[in-house]
């Protein structure tokens, strides 16, 4: 059972908003890069598809956890072109009072290339994420955190301050997680109350502190473990529990799924699921997102989110 949380239903998210800029190149990149001629690489590719989508990890695990009928409170920094993202979380009701702007800036953006053969070329510009730092968590403005990727040290700032403040927090690293020394990576996880990771980072850190998951899950109420379309893991109390992944009605961007499957389980924690319940409802929407492109189209009601999780594990969500 996970443990119940005490205080309000806010979910403060801390992370990254952003722009994805997506273009598609109707080629092969190969056709282009002389393997000779890497050590002078100078090319350029026409991309007449391109299109802009909004981002972020916690702009898409809050929008995540808003269809559920959740709380989340985003807390970022941004720049000074945040007007069409700032317009578009104001109409879906998510507050942005913990959202910082950072004068002279841009928002973070990631510019993402793929070729005919799903091939990507991406640059990631930081942006105004590099002073999230200068966010602060107070006590009492929420009853569970996540920690998601973001500048580095406001990651760790934040990590410090959700302790100071008794605020429980899920301790999400991904692809944040270069920018810390194994020392570090322990040190989150003895302040977290929960881990979560997919296959790949759950093996780097572990490889990288010296520990193996069974230890690493020790440090924590509970290790959540994903595996894509092999469902997920949550290690909690010496056990490990094997959460199935729900079906999807098509496979279409994977882009965005970690962050709606941590959506459900904030939901979860906040509403006192099991984890079994918790992680199933993780599973599922991850499940809905994957259908569409980009990491905020979907937009399930919250009715046919709970038939779904009905027909999919034949139990009732609330």
């Amino acid at each position: 059972m996970s443990t119940p949380l005490s205080g309000n239903n806010a979910a403060l998210i801390c992370g990254s908003l952003a722009y994805d800029n997506i273009m598609v190149f109707p080629d092969r990149f190969r056709n282009h890069i002389l393997p000779e001629q890497i050590h002078i690489l100078n090319v350029a590719f026409q991309v007449p598809e391109m299109r802009r989508e909004f981002g972020g990890c916690a702009g898409n695990i809050a929008y995540n956890l808003h269809l559920l009928g959740g709380s989340p409170r985003i807390m970022a920094t941004v720049g000074d072109d945040f007007a069409p993202y700032r317009a578009r979380l104001e109409q879906l009701g998510i507050p942005l009072a913990r959202v910082r702007q950072v004068a002279g800036t841009l928002t973070a953006q990631a510019f993402i290339t793929t070729d005919l053969d799903d091939n990507q070329i991406t640059a990631f510009h930081p942006g105004a994420m590099n002073f999230s730092h200068q966010n602060h968590v107070e006590p009492g403005e929420a009853r569970l955190g996540i920690i998601a990727p973001d500048g580095r040290e406001g990651m760790l700032q934040h990590a410090r301050d959700c302790v100071a403040a008794k605020i429980p927090f899920i301790f999400d690293p991904g692809q944040g997680l270069p920018l810390f020394s194994g020392e570090e990576l322990l040190a989150f996880l003895d302040m977290a109350d929960y881990a979560c990771f997919n296959d790949y980072e759950a093996r780097l850190i572990a490889e990288r502190v010296g520990l193996g998951i069974e230890r690493l899950a020790e440090r924590v109420e509970a290790l959540i473990i994903t595996r894509g379309g092999e469902g997920s893991e949550i290690w909690t109390g010496g056990e490990c529990l094997s959460i199935p992944a729900a079906r999807a009605e098509a496979v279409v961007d994977p882009t965005g799924c970690g962050d709606a499957y941590r959506s459900g389980l904030l939901y979860g924690l906040i509403a006192g699921f099991d984890w079994q319940k918790t992680g199933r409802l993780a599973s599922l929407m991850g499940a809905i997102k994957i259908a569409c492109h980009g990491s905020q189209n979907h937009a399930p009601t919250k009715e046919s989110i709970r038939v779904r999780f009905r027909h999919e594990f034949g139990e009732d969500l609330w």
